[in-house]
């Protein structure tokens, strides 16, 4: 019988930066109730932190998440039985995840680490960019557990490689390694896993440094244009965009291009 950590995902927060760690590497931090739970107060948590500019999702151990953990499947008829009903509740409330990962005015980054299947690949999907080891594998894992598929999956999968190959990933559930899946534009960049966590910690940090009122426009626009005619995201574009001329970030940027410096952003 395999024993819950006592904190299922690891929280900390440093200079701009929320780091949520899934902890159960000894089942390649599989989805457990607990650790979804946890996950879905702790983004919630940093998500409506004003403070925090960068959102880090990654896995201990040697893998991301594979998704939900089949042991928990394998005693289903012996489970207690939930109404239907009830289980559509639990699971849109553990979903909440992927929307806070989108909406949140944070720029998300899933560090993928190892194996990243079924709703880990959707989790990973949901964040705004993706950074993966050379050894990093790929799966949508729903169809051959006999399931069609959570988290958003289908929707942002469909955005990020386009329908083809999303279709191509759920049907025929191939392994995609990381070359291939730097190909498709699923992930950002790839990296030796002896770089990996420098790399992705020099990522994390260069944007946490960045204008944070920019970086929340910038999000909001691209979230705009999957919900606005061309002419309706262009306005709110424009008001963005003067909000933050009229900023000391502005003010800032403008000097240390002319000083030959790092800037220094406040979001005033």
């Amino acid at each position: 019988m395999q024993v819950e950590p006592e904190h299922p995902v690891i929280l900390t927060r440093s200079e701009g930066i929320a780091r949520l760690t899934l902890n159960r590497p000894e089942r390649l931090n599989a989805m457990s109730d607990p650790m979804l739970d946890r996950l879905v107060e702790l983004t919630a948590d940093v998500a409506a932190d004003e403070s925090i500019r960068v959102i880090l999702l990654t896995g201990a151990g040697r893998g991301f998440c594979v998704g939900g953990d089949l042991q928990a499947f394998s005693g289903f008829g012996e489970a207690e039985s939930v109404s239907r009903g009830a289980a559509i509740e639990k699971l849109h409330r553990h979903m909440r995840v992927s929307e806070l990962l989108r909406s949140s005015h944070a720029v998300s980054i899933a560090a993928v680490n190892g194996a990243c299947a079924g709703a880990g690949l959707s989790l990973a999907a949901a964040c705004d960019l993706r950074i993966s080891t050379t050894t990093a594998i790929f799966r949508s894992a729903f169809v051959d557990a006999a399931l069609s598929g959570d988290f958003g999956g289908t929707w942002l999968l469909t955005k990020l490689v386009g329908e083809s190959r999303a279709k191509q990933m759920a049907f025929l559930n191939e392994k995609i390694d990381a070359s291939t899946a730097a190909a498709w534009g699923l992930v950002t960049s790839v990296h030796a896993p002896e770089d990996f966590e420098e790399r992705v910690e020099a990522l994390a940090v260069d944007l946490a440094r960045k204008a944070p009122r920019a970086l929340a426009g910038l999000k909001q626009n691209f979230a705009d244009a999957a919900n606005l005619t061309f002419a309706e995201a262009s306005a709110t574009e424009a008001e963005r965009h003067i909000d933050c001329s009229r900023t000391a970030d502005l003010v800032e940027a403008a000097n240390a291009f002319l000083e030959r410096r790092e800037p220094h952003f406040t979001g005033e």
